[in-house]
């Protein structure tokens, strides 16, 4: 596995992700049908933490739960170290 399949990995996660919180902040606003916290961690975890991130920012989304800001740093600090890791092992090659 290549860098560049880790980056087309983490945009398309990043986009998907920050389309899903949209759609969440959406429904929050018009009473209507909820995403899961445990979703968006999920996306979050597997590489779409950067959308999350700016969906964050942008939206203004889950940005001042306090709760659900633990868990999702929690996410990024695995999600890196898990990239980390495959590139010290030489899983990804630069």
């Amino acid at each position: 596995m290549s860098v560049t399949v880790i980056l087309t990995i983490y945009l398309i996660a990043s986009v998907i992700t920050f389309l899903v919180y949209a759609q969440d902040k959406s429904a929050a606003r018009h009473n209507r049908w909820r995403t899961k916290e445990s979703t968006l961690h999920s996306l979050a975890l597997t590489g779409g933490w950067p959308g999350a991130l700016l969906a964050q920012k942008i939206l203004r989304h889950k940005s001042s739960k306090v709760a659900f800001q633990r868990v999702f740093w929690v996410t990024v600090v695995v999600n890196v170290g898990v990239v980390g890791w495959l590139l010290k092992t030489g899983m990804v090659k630069v």
